[in-house]
C-alpha cells in the first residue's frame, strides 16, 4: 500500500545517512586528533588507564630532572676528590723527601702547606647549585636543636646524607617515591674545638684509665647513655669532646669531637690516629689501636709506668675529615716522621671518598637510563591504548563518503515516490 502521508522508505534511507553521518564525524575526529580515544565518552576504561600512565611520565619527567641534578652535584664531589686525591699524593711525595736529613725542609714544609691550602680551596668551591657534598658541616646549629643535646656548638659537622629522587613506584596501597642516599665525604681541614661544656649526670664517658705498666696495655672503651631518653635518646652526641691525656711526654690535645652519626667505633678510631700522630710527633714509644668491639687499645712502650686520665665534654665542634694536614709539620726529624705515618691515612680517605662518589654516580648514570626507557615503553603503551590507526581512518573515511553518496541518492530517490501516486488521477 502507497501511502503520501507515511514514506517508509525515506525514513529508512534517513536513518542510514545519520548513522554514516555519525560515524564520518567519529573518523573524522580520529584524523584531526589523532586519538581513537579522545576522551572518557569514547571509551572510559581505556581512557582512564591511559590518563594515570600519562600522569605517571610526568612524575618520571620529573625524576629524570633530579638525576640529572643529582649525577650533575656528585660529578662535581667526585672531580674534587680525585683532584684532592693527587694533591695529597703529592704532599706525600714531599714529606717522602724531608725523611732524607740533608734537605732544606722549610722549603719543603712551605710547598706542602701551599698543597694544603689549595686542597681547602677545592673543598670550598666544589659545590654546584649550593650543595657541597665535600664540606660536611651544619652551620648556625647548635647540638641541642640537631640530637636534643643542652650544650652549644655551632658548625657541628654532620652525617650529612642527601637523598636523590630516583623512581615513582605504584602499588596496591597508591604511589610512593624511592631515593638514591648518596653521604658526604668530609674533606675540610677545618680545625675542631674541643667542648668546655658539662654534660648531664648521664654522659658518656670513657672508661679504663689509670696506670698502664711499662710495656703493658690497656683498654680504653667509649661508653653510651645509659638513660638515653635524656640525651634525645641517642648514644653519641656531635659536640662531645673526648679526651685522653697523661701520656708522659705528650702535651699536645689527644682528643676528638663527635659529630653527628658518630658511634663509639667512630671516635674510638678518632683517638687512635690522635694519639698515633702526636705520639710519633713527639718521638714516643706509645701505640693505639682498635681493639675487640672497637674499644682502644693503647699499649706503653716505655720503660716505665703512666698514668691516663680521660675526660667528656659538651658543646665542641667537630674537625675536617682532613685537619691532620693543618698539623702536618716537616721542619722536624720527628715531625716528619709523624707526618709521613698521618698522610697515608689521609689520602685513603681521599681516595674512599672519590671512590664512593663515583660508585653514586654510576648508579644514578644507570638509574637515568633506565627511567628514560621507561618513560619511552609508557609512551608507546598509551599510544597503543588511544592512538588512531591512520591507514585504517583513511580508508574508513573513503567507504563513509561512497556510502553517504549512496544514502543521499536514496533518500532522493524514497523521496520521490509518492509522485508515482499522482499519475492514478490525471
Amino acid at each position: 500500500m502507497s501511502s503520501i502521508l507515511t514514506n517508509n522508505g525515506a525514513m529508512v534511507a534517513l536513518q542510514t545517512m545519520k548513522s554514516i553521518n555519525k560515524n564520518m564525524g567519529m573518523v573524522q575526529a580520529e584524523i584531526s586528533t589523532g586519538k581513537s580515544v579522545g576522551n572518557a565518552k569514547d571509551n572510559a576504561a581505556v581512557w582512564a588507564i591511559s590518563k594515570t600512565m600519562e600522569s605517571d611520565v610526568k612524575g618520571f619527567k620529573a625524576i629524570s630532572d633530579s638525576l640529572s641534578l643529582g649525577t650533575s652535584t656528585i660529578a662535581v664531589a667526585r672531580s674534587a676528590s680525585e683532584q684532592i686525591t693527587d694533591l695529597l699524593t703529592e704532599i706525600k711525595g714531599k714529606i717522602v723527601a724531608s725523611q732524607e736529613a740533608n734537605v732544606d725542609r722549610t722549603k719543603i714544609q712551605a710547598d706542602v702547606a701551599a698543597l694544603r691550602d689549595q686542597i681547602g680551596s677545592i673543598t670550598g668551591a666544589a659545590q654546584f647549585n649550593g650543595l657541597n657534598l665535600l664540606s660536611n658541616r651544619q652551620g648556625g646549629a647548635t647540638v641541642a636543636n640537631i640530637v636534643g643535646n643542652t650544650g652549644a656548638g655551632a658548625g657541628i659537622a654532620g652525617s650529612g646524607n642527601v637523598d636523590v629522587l630516583s623512581s615513582l613506584d605504584r602499588a596496591s596501597g597508591g604511589v610512593s617515591s624511592s631515593t638514591i642516599k648518596v653521604g658526604k665525604q668530609d674533606l675540610g681541614s677545618q680545625a675542631r674545638v674541643a667542648g668546655a661544656g658539662t654534660d648531664i649526670a648521664t654522659a658518656p664517658s670513657l672508661t679504663g684509665a689509670g696506670a698502664i705498666a711499662a710495656n703493658a696495655t690497656a683498654t680504653l672503651t667509649v661508653v653510651g647513655d645509659v638513660a638515653t631518653a635524656a640525651r634525645g635518646g641517642t648514644r653519641v652526641i656531635a659536640g662531645d669532646t673526648y679526651a685522653v691525656a697523661g701520656l708522659t711526654g705528650i702535651t699536645a690535645a689527644m682528643n676528638y669531637v663527635a659529630r653527628d652519626g658518630d658511634t663509639v667505633t667512630d671516635i674510638a678510631k678518632g683517638l687512635v690516629d690522635r694519639i698515633n700522630f702526636e705520639a710519633k710527633k713527639a718521638n714516643l714509644n706509645y701505640t693505639a689501636s682498635i681493639g675487640n668491639n672497637g674499644a682502644l687499645t693503647l699499649t706503653n712502650g716505655t720503660a716505665t709506668s703512666v698514668t691516663t686520665t680521660t675526660a667528656v665534654t659538651t658543646g665542641g665542634t667537630a674537625g675536617g675529615g682532613l685537619e691532620m694536614l693543618r698539623e702536618l709539620d716537616v721542619t722536624t726529624n720527628d715531625g716528619a716522621k709523624a707526618a709521613l705515618s698521618a698522610i697515608e691515612g689521609l689520602t685513603q680517605k681521599a681516595i674512599g671518598a672519590a671512590a664512593t662518589f663515583g660508585t653514586a654516580q654510576k648508579r644514578i648514570d644507570v638509574q637515568q637510563s633506565f627511567v628514560s626507557n621507561l618513560m619511552d615503553s609508557l609512551k608507546s603503551g598509551i599510544g597503543s591504548m588511544v592512538d588512531a590507526n591512520m591507514e585504517e581512518a583513511s580508508a574508513r573515511l573513503q567507504a563513509l563518503q561512497v556510502q553517504q553518496q549512496l544514502a543521499t541518492q536514496s533518500l532522493s530517490i524514497a523521496n520521490q515516490a509518492p509522485q508515482s501516486i499522482l499519475a492514478l488521477f490525471r
